[in-house]
């Protein structure tokens, strides 16, 4: 039989890509994938599970879903991802509004868990192995039309002192590329313009293949496809190659953003968490790519309150910063998980972390006012995304601006601009920390 299903991704990107293939499967069944939950027989829920933040999201997503099955609006709710792998008991327990659960190591069950919770009135419980998974497939694309996510490689080997993500995700895997560039292809076909390379750390990219570093490699192929730009997201800092800089420096398609995430810079805190750099190995590797790729925007992410971390090492943060000039970050309040390094080693309370968090980011703000100064008067080509009836703006990206972690460019325009394509803006002032602009 075929029913009608509703998917609700949460989390990173990554994660986006799991739910994107089980669409597809779901559809590929003969089901059909409904945008809305309401009148849906089943409802998947796919969550993350990083930070105990993210399981409450989940969880009020899912007491959301219980409300409309109680309400006889959704019949069934299944929930799969992160959270559902790292708290398989709980959520069945916990939770018995749940007809079933997906692990990590499971999304390609999603059919067969259908048809479990649907004709046979089952309780399905897949979870199967997180480091041997099949990764590829088919995807029913859930972003716009002109941007797409392309995930080279699952799992990961870092082990980080505060991270789940490899008992999460597993090891990590990175995919053939003969099997990246047919389904980038397959992108570029369907009319995708901006390609946004991912996985967990992307730096590492065929390292467990052959034992080199495939990255440059796989990005001089995809620049031969028909794509505008090419975007990268996630890189390591100690795996950052000569050969990767020269390629990013190179390649015109693939734009000068680079997303770096060192959650610190002592020294003691990196070695701590198990971090393969020192401050001055980041500060070397910062002034070789700004030297070496014109334009660059940097993004990284920061923890504050990590063990370890007084106030001295806040104000080292807040001064590598104002030296550094990184243009984007993100910036996040520890937050011990269980079954992590980091969590039994001592550590300030989460208002401490969180106050901490709000300092750095005071620091983090001067950066981006100075940075949205320096642009004024110049002109950057922009992706239109739509037009704001209210604040009557066109709104879109340059190449600075990765879509929903960064800030928009808002701009007039004499003529319609449809979205998905690009335009020159002339960039004329600023907006509650947003670029503003016209076109020219």
């Amino acid at each position: 039989m075929a029913y009608n299903v509703a998917f609700i991704s949460l989390g990173c990107a990554k994660n986006q890509v799991n739910c994107e293939q089980m669409m597809a499967a779901a559809q590929a069944a003969g089901n059909t994938v409904q945008a809305s939950p309401e009148g849906a027989d089943v409802v998947v829920v796919n969550t993350c599970g990083f930070l105990a933040s993210a399981c409450e999201e989940a969880i009020e997503s899912i007491l959301e879903m219980a409300e409309l099955k109680k309400a006889g609006r959704v019949k069934k709710i299944l929930v799969s991802g992160c959270m559902a792998q790292r708290y398989q008991e709980d959520v069945l327990r916990e939770l018995p509004e749940v007809d079933g659960v997906l692990g990590t190591g499971s999304y390609g069950d999603i059919t067969r868990a259908i048809d479990e919770v649907m004709v046979q009135g089952l309780r399905p419980c897949h979870f199967g192995n997180v480091s041997t998974a099949e990764q590829g497939g088919a995807r029913i694309l859930s972003t716009p039309p002109w941007y797409a996510y392309l995930r080279i490689a699952e799992g990961c080997d870092n082990r980080c002192a505060y991270c789940v993500i490899p008992a999460l995700r597993g090891k990590y895997r990175s995919r053939p590329m003969a099997e990246l560039l047919d389904e980038a292809a397959e992108l570029a076909s369907a009319g995708v313009k901006e390609l946004i390379v991912i996985a967990q750390d992307i730096t590492r990219y065929g390292t467990d293949l052959t034992g080199e570093h495939q990255l440059a490699k796989l990005l001089q192929e995809l620049c031969r496809l028909d794509f505008h730009w090419i975007r990268l997201h996630y890189l390591y800092p100690d795996e950052v190659t000569e050969e990767l800089i020269d390629t990013v420096a190179r390649e015109e398609k693939i734009v000068p953003y680079l997303d770096i995430p060192i959650q610190h810079c002592s020294d003691g805190i990196l070695k701590a968490m198990n971090r393969r750099d020192t401050k001055a190995e980041l500060l070397e590797l910062f002034a070789k790519l700004r030297e070496r790729i014109p334009g660059l925007v940097l993004r990284t992410s920061l923890i504050t309150g990590l063990p370890g971390e007084g106030e001295e090492e806040l104000a080292e943060l807040c001064d590598f910063l104002r030296e550094v000039r990184i243009e984007r970050a993100g910036v996040f309040p520890f937050s011990p998980e269980d079954g992590t390094k980091a969590a039994k080693m001592e550590h300030v309370d989460f208002e401490e972390a969180q106050r901490r968090a709000e300092i750095v980011v005071d620091v983090q703000s001067d950066i981006i006012d100075a940075y949205n100064d320096s642009v004024l008067g110049s002109t950057r080509e922009v992706l239109c995304e739509g037009f704001d009836p209210q604040a009557q703006m066109f709104y879109g990206r340059s190449y600075a601006e990765s879509p929903d972690i960064d800030g928009r460019i808002w701009f007039t325009a004499e003529e319609e601009v449809p979205a998905g394509t690009f335009v020159p803006v002339r960039l004329t002032g600023t907006m509650d920390g947003e670029l503003t602009g016209e076109t020219v």
